[in-house]
């Protein structure tokens, strides 16, 4: 069965499309944010992305933006599914490489043949039969000597960056104040030579991955 991946913040409406692609025997991976995504996809392939483009922290155009910069991960097809549905914005979405761009509110069923006729369109069998070529196991962040590098607290902190979490969630997970969890975010900032979450997010992905 294709594997279908599908990241909006609207749970909702995500439940409900991952149940009608379910019924039609897809297998379906939901997330609600971009950093998730990124952390899923260090280990495992999917067949297409669907993706809003309006989230918290990274949105759709970063996602795309960075799957379209590593080679295993570019012919991926993506469909955007959004409210944002003036042409500037298809514009956007088309130049940064997406397959399909559809507006809220839609179709299921024409989704599923636009999502049919991607599948169809495009051959995986070399990345799914080379994919340990690309995502090589031994690729974990502790085994990178910059995360060798980091103390026990980083590197708590640095997994849950990449889950999405914001500093006040951290802040409670690891019964810490707010402003020491800013303080460590600042050290890794610090030690990655980066400028914000984004930067950072992109940063490990691509030490990771590559």
């Amino acid at each position: 069965m294709n594997k279908i991946l599908i990241v909006d913040d609207d749970s909702s409406l995500s439940n409900s499309i991952s149940i009608f692609f379910r019924n039609k025997n897809f297998i379906v991976i939901n997330f609600q944010n971009v950093y998730s995504v990124l952390v899923f996809l260090k280990n495992n392939y999917v067949d297409l992305i669907i993706a809003d483009i309006l989230m918290p922290e990274l949105d759709g155009y970063d996602l795309i933006n960075i799957l379209k910069s590593y080679k295993f991960y570019s012919s991926i097809p993506f469909i955007f599914l959004t409210a944002k549905g003036i042409t500037s914005d298809k514009i956007k979405g088309y130049n940064l490489g997406c397959n399909s761009y559809i507006t809220k509110p839609f179709d299921p069923n024409e989704l599923l043949s636009i999502v049919n006729n991607l599948l169809n369109s495009y051959l995986f069998n070399n990345l799914k039969n080379n994919q340990n070529l690309s995502i090589d196991q031994k690729s974990t962040l502790y085994l990178n000597p910059l995360f060798k590098e980091l103390t026990y607290r980083e590197k708590s902190i640095l997994k849950l960056v990449l889950k999405g979490y914001t500093n006040k969630e951290i802040a409670n997970i690891l019964q810490l104040s707010v402003r020491n969890v800013e303080k460590y975010v600042s050290r890794l900032l610090n030690k990655t030579n980066t400028r914000n979450r984004t930067e950072l997010v992109n940063y490990i992905f691509r030490k990771t991955f590559l």
